[in-house]
């Protein structure tokens, strides 16, 4: 009986590995294939903008570590070493896409911080202040989603280079 359960699991795993990579794949086709030159102009503004909050963020570190000291629980240095962090993935996020190389790398990269200031820097009790920073925060973070579905497009380096072989 053990055995016929640790069969049907193992059938189970395999089929449900299938139908997520398949369905990663057709996802990743339909994104290659469909993707107006359009979007490349706003993931170009989009890579531009991170490189500037990056740049921000390293200007005026000791606002960010005031900022996360208030909202996040990590002692002193994970405090710091989690802005720096913050500071260059911004950077490098941003520099990757504005030349549309590893675009969904560099979204798989800055989500995560995307979600950290929707959820604790932003919902902080500031959000109806005038110069709220939270509709900018869910838009980055509504765009960073999308171009990790539909990938680099059209105007991208790699894709140049691929034209050139």
């Amino acid at each position: 009986m053990a055995l016929f359960f640790c069969k049907l699991g193992k059938l189970f795993f395999l089929t449900l590995k299938h139908c997520d990579m398949n369905t990663l794949q057709r996802l990743e086709y339909w994104g290659d294939h469909h993707h107006p030159k359009w979007l490349d102009i706003i993931r170009i503004a989009l890579g531009i903008f991170l490189c500037y909050k990056g740049i921000e963020f390293l200007q005026n570190m000791s606002g960010m570590i005031g900022l996360m000291s208030n909202s996040v629980s990590f002692g002193s240095v994970g405090i710091v070493t989690v802005s720096n962090f913050i500071a260059f993935a911004h950077i490098l996020g941003g520099f990757l896409l504005i030349l549309g190389t590893l675009t969904r790398f560099a979204c798989l990269i800055q989500i995560p911080i995307l979600i950290g200031a929707v959820f604790f820097v932003n919902m902080s009790g500031n959000v109806l202040r005038p110069f709220s920073e939270l509709a900018i925060s869910i838009l980055v973070l509504l765009l960073l989603i999308l171009f990790l579905i539909v990938g680099n497009g059209p105007w991208s380096f790699r894709l140049s280079q691929e034209k050139e072989k």
